[in-house]
């Protein structure tokens, strides 16, 4: 190896190091509610126009996103899975479940259960079922 080489790999290494720190990019623009739960340290996208309601837990490798407009708006008491692509302007239900590597491009109603590259409701069983030590109101 070169030493220019050697030099061009020092940088990308820090480089890299530097950035692995990113773990979270959320948008203090984004309306998140409270009891906001983010599984494993992320990593985790929010576009600054998503809308997020009270008590949703993201996993890792979630991203809520818009290429143009408004990202999504997201009811209470949601469940996403790890390597979810919620992307535009849709519309998720409270009490929500949506299943590990589901790509949303379509609005899912409450208390359903959706899965799928591109997400389907696959059921309404046991919608909301993962989320744990909701944050709860206190009148």
């Amino acid at each position: 190896m070169c030493h220019a080489q050697g030099i061009i790999k020092g940088i990308g290494y820090i480089w890299h190091r530097l950035q692995g720190k990113r773990y979270l990019q959320i948008s203090p623009q984004a309306q998140i509610g409270y009891g906001l739960y983010i599984a494993h340290n992320g990593p985790v996208i929010i576009n600054e126009t998503a809308v997020i309601g009270d008590n949703c837990n993201l996993s890792q490798f979630t991203t809520i996103g818009a290429n143009e407009g408004q990202a999504a708006t997201i009811g209470d008491n949601v469940y996403v899975g790890p390597s979810v692509c919620i992307v535009e302007d849709v519309k998720i239900g409270s009490n929500v479940t949506i299943g590990a590597g589901s790509v949303v491009t379509k609005d899912i109603p409450e208390n359903a259960t959706a899965v799928g590259n591109y997400a389907k409701v696959i059921n309404y069983n046991h919608p909301g079922r993962y989320i744990k030590n909701k944050w709860c109101h206190k009148n």
